[in-house]
């Protein structure tokens, strides 16, 4: 596992993936989840609310952008450092 904050959004995906067994990393593609545009929503709420920080995208902009978990630890780790 790369790092805490890595481990943390894993564990914040799982909670909304669909129950398939296969482990999660950062190389992992959100569709292959099953994570659409709410579950995606999900957990962005909750990425926002646990690091406080805010994520400025529609959810058509974060679909678009965020295609794997990799994507998403980068995103945030970006904000909690702009907020620094």
């Amino acid at each position: 596992m790369a790092d805490q904050l890595a481990a943390d959004i894993i564990e914040k995906i799982k909670a909304h993936a669909e129950p398939g067994g296969e482990e999660i990393t950062t190389t992992t593609e959100l569709t292959a989840l099953g994570i659409h545009s709410l579950e995606l929503t999900e957990i962005i709420f909750d990425l926002e609310e646990q690091y406080g920080i805010e994520i400025e995208m529609n959810t058509v902009d974060a679909w678009s952008n965020l295609k794997n978990v990799g994507d998403m630890v980068e995103a945030v780790r970006a904000l909690i450092a702009k907020k620094a």
